[in-house]
């Protein structure tokens, strides 16, 4: 193991746990191993991606009053 992906792997090492599986997947994946492939999004899907995309670099973003009111709605 090189220097660099040991201090990389001591790094993802202090982070919760479900991170740590997100990254241990896209390395797995970049590594070439079985794990299933990426999900394949249908075509609203991808549009709604491209509507969202476009509104980030519009910088249209939730208010804070919003953000709160969606988290409240779903007891968070």
């Amino acid at each position: 193991m090189t220097k660099l992906l040991d201090e990389a792997v001591a790094a993802v090492r202090r982070l919760p746990s479900d991170d740590q599986d997100d990254i241990a997947r896209a390395i797995m994946q970049l590594a070439g191993s079985d794990l299933a492939p990426p999900v394949v999004l249908s075509p609203e899907e991808r549009e709604a991606v491209a509507r969202s995309k476009a509104a980030a670099e519009r910088g249209e973003f939730a208010t804070d009053e919003q953000v709160r009111a969606v988290w409240a709605k779903h007891g968070l």
